[in-house]
């Protein structure tokens, strides 16, 4: 007998209505990084991009949808909006998008309920945080004094830094190290854990949260990673190798199918 792909739902970036552009003009798009869903398919599962549900009638909801679904990740982008964990944001810029928030928040709690493996990337280790209780730096640089450099445009995901794993953790385990290198592409991070989380690991410099991962010791697989391991290239062996984070999720979402 053949095995059925792993389905893998991947979070959409959103970008919201704008009337000035040409194509779909005042319509919200959804979309997804490339690089995204060929990690996923690399790996041999299905990726498929979630799209946001209807709000009226009695159509499919996101319980509906994620059911329907072997594991999840929540994938990288903008910020989240300070109102999603309590707080007034205190410039502009960092607005963040309430609406990507409380869509990816949805499918946490439906995945959690249905007892789906989840991987939050970047921006999706911080709404994994936020969804359980946690709350954020709007901005690593101008609120925790000292800390790196963890976004530089000019080189993106060429920036690279330490990481220290958490001694006995989950992922120093996965890897077999208590150290390595991460690539680093963002300018929030946690701030309070949230009481259900635990840290897997931190920037060895600063003490910026890198990794998380549910307490719970009941099997659920919930994992959080600051960096993106799906932007790495071959040639980026001096990094953590991209390759047992994602197995570990698939693996996870295969002992949930038998």
């Amino acid at each position: 007998m053949v095995q059925s792909r792993l389905r893998i739902g991947l979070s959409a970036n959103i970008y919201q209505p704008d009337l000035s552009r040409m194509a779909y003009k005042g319509r919200r798009l959804l979309y997804l990084e490339e690089n995204m869903a060929h990690w996923v398919m690399a790996a041999g599962a299905f990726a498929l991009l979630l799209p946001t549900t209807p709000t009226l009638g009695g159509g499919m909801s996101v319980d509906d949808m994620v059911a329907e679904l072997d594991a999840i990740i929540i994938t990288g982008g903008v910020d989240m909006a300070p109102e999603s964990y309590g707080e007034k944001q205190l410039r502009p810029e960092w607005a963040g998008d309430k609406h990507r928030d409380d869509y990816e928040i949805a499918l946490v709690k439906a995945a959690l309920k249905y007892d789906k493996p989840i991987l939050g990337i970047c921006r999706g280790h911080q709404v994994l945080n936020v969804a359980l209780g946690g709350t954020l730096f709007q901005d690593v640089r101008s609120q925790h004094p000292g800390s790196l450099h963890h976004r530089i445009f000019d080189v993106y995901e060429g920036n690279h830094h330490e990481l220290t794993l958490e001694r006995g953790g989950a992922l120093a385990k996965l890897y077999g190290v208590s150290e390595g290198m991460i690539n680093s592409v963002h300018h929030q991070a946690v701030k309070d854990l949230a009481p259900d989380l635990k840290v897997e690991a931190r920037s060895p410099s600063d003490g910026v949260v890198e990794a998380l991962r549910l307490k719970d010791a009941s099997g659920a697989f919930l994992l959080g990673l600051q960096w993106h391991p799906e932007l790495q290239s071959d040639a980026d062996t001096a990094l953590l190798s991209p390759v047992p984070v994602l197995q570990a999720l698939l693996s996870a979402a295969r002992d949930r199918k038998r």
